[in-house]
């Protein structure tokens, strides 16, 4: 018995190879894609407006049906995975992933282009969860594992950030059906190379599939994310708070059907584990402030400081570079640090860009922006490689890919937030804010308080000195909701510090 326990110990601490740094590179791809893909379609969305001209709610769900259902889908998607085969998961997900891209690219409607983005959403729930669990089983060392794990969170992280950039520079040249195109030939290698590479994973002792624990999980996911959306735009209201009714009664019956099942999907008492609830929601938080954050800064380069979509674009590269740098260079520090003091001052430095910008007020230039993002990437860097590496680590290598979807389940709603949350605090404060100038005409006025892209379309019509006004009314707006946004992110940061400092002690 103990020839045995050492071996499988020794053959747990057996270190990576070739092959394994190779499927790694290969697993990166999808991570990439999903990633991009979450922050890439604003800089899309002047185009398709005018080509496709869709109404004001259609244009929002072009944007959240995506991430509506990744997220609701997760779960399930990891659950499924951990049965039938991570592998063989990820590659039905990349094919799907693929042909819809295409099907998006050249969607003739609004309601056919909401329909692709909604699909991708399904194929994409199957690629993530999958990632992180081959992660696992390829690396069984330690060590190894914390390195694939920082280089996983990283692509997550800079794929997030490069999406402005790989935007500005596909729509400088291309239609805006080239954002979608992309996919194709980032999958491709995918498809030729997994099947060389990445060694096939599951769960050895499969319990029954459980078709009503995947439903209850997307109506609790779904309509949670799909009412705070509401709330954001629409305001407090019955459809929201039916919205909160079904999702919180969805939610409540899934926890205890999975209590009460001898095979859940998803092992409820992993989020009794302190140091796994808290990564959880560390990961949350900073993909909500990341998300967030690029929201209204890349509105601001744009529309309040002229700057170009390339150049706005490439003002964020130095924090996609901190980003990187902290994403990998927290290997090295968790070493000689622990863990909750890494991540807590990860989350200081997040604290830290959104207080520049807070502090900077109207006096917010291009430089201090690119300062702001510095900080605040580098700390979701350090605070996501470390947080995902817990949530692993804290699992049972069997149900790898449950407890990685739920990771991923994190980072979606985290988007969803981001966006739902502090963009909505950002739009609040501009139409609340917003002092529409004597002279403006009522449906002008009403379209100027809409956005703050309406709001300089409508004075580039109107008369030199009373678009000017306009103009100006509305950038000042706009950065006062700026700033209370950046308020909120700094509390939420602070919030996720404490939240580290308690949870994470002993990870």
């Amino acid at each position: 018995m103990d020839i045995q326990q050492r071996a499988i110990g020794q053959a747990s601490e057996q270190r990576a190879g070739r092959r394994e740094w190779a499927a790694l590179v290969v697993l990166m791809l999808p991570v990439l894609l999903i990633a991009i893909d979450n922050t890439v379609l604003g800089f899309a969305l002047p185009q398709i407006a005018l080509e496709l001209e869709p109404t004001a709610a259609q244009q929002l769900w072009i944007v959240d049906a995506y991430s509506l259902v990744l997220a609701g889908l997760l779960v399930a998607m990891g659950g499924i995975g951990d049965r039938f085969g991570r592998r063989r998961m990820l590659l039905i997900g990349a094919t799907g992933f693929a042909l819809v891209s295409v099907l998006a690219a050249f969607a003739p409607t609004a309601p056919a282009l909401i329909a692709a983005r909604a699909a991708l959403g399904f194929f994409g729930a199957m690629l993530m969860p999958s990632t992180l669990s081959l992660i696992r089983s390829t690396f069984p060392h330690r060590g190894d594992r914390r390195l694939a794990i920082a280089v996983w969170a990283t692509a997550f992280s800079v794929g997030s950030a490069l999406g402005p950039t790989v935007g500005g520079l596909l729509l400088e040249h291309f239609a805006w059906g080239s954002v979608f195109l992309m996919a194709v030939p980032v999958l491709l290698p995918l498809l030729v190379l997994a099947p060389l590479l990445v060694r096939e994973s599951r769960d050895p002792n499969p319990g029954r599939l459980d078709p009503i624990g995947i439903v209850l999980s997307i109506v609790a996911l779904g309509a949670l994310a799909a009412g705070i959306k509401h709330v954001a735009v629409d305001g407090l209201d019955l459809i929201a708070v039916g919205m909160a009714v079904v999702a919180v009664v969805a939610g409540w019956l899934f926890v205890r059907r999975m209590r009460s099942s001898a095979a859940p999907m998803l092992d409820i008492d992993l989020l009794r584990i302190p140091a796994f609830s808290g990564a959880i929601a560390i990961n949350l938080l900073s993909v909500m402030a990341l998300v967030g954050a690029l929201f209204f800064l890349t509105q601001h380069l744009q529309l309040v400081e002229g700057l170009s979509t390339l150049d706005a674009a490439l003002l964020l590269v130095p924090g996609t570079i901190a980003m990187v740098g902290t994403g990998l260079g927290v290997v090295v520090l968790v070493r000689h640090m622990p863990a909750h003091r890494v991540v807590a001052l990860g989350l200081a430095s997040s604290t830290a860009g959104y207080l520049v910008v807070a502090l900077s007020g109207d006096a917010l230039s291009p430089l201090l922006v690119a300062v702001a993002y510095g900080l605040l990437g580098a700390g979701v860097g350090a605070a996501e490689t470390l947080s995902n590496e817990i949530v692993v680590s804290t699992a049972p290598p069997e149900r790898a890919g449950a407890a990685s979807a739920v990771s991923e389940t994190a980072y979606e709603l985290g988007a969803v937030l981001g966006t739902a949350v502090l963009g909505g605090v950002v739009s609040a404060v501009y139409r609340s804010s917003l002092v529409i100038p004597e002279g403006v005409g009522a449906a002008d006025g009403a379209a100027a308080r809409e956005t703050l892209a309406g709001a300089l379309d409508v004075a580039d019509r109107l008369p030199v000195p009373l678009g000017d006004a306009l103009a100006q009314a509305a950038m000042t707006a706009f950065d006062d909701g700026a700033l209370a946004t950046a308020l909120t992110g700094a509390a939420l940061m602070a919030i996720a510090i404490v939240v580290a400092l308690r949870t994470l002690r002993k990870a």
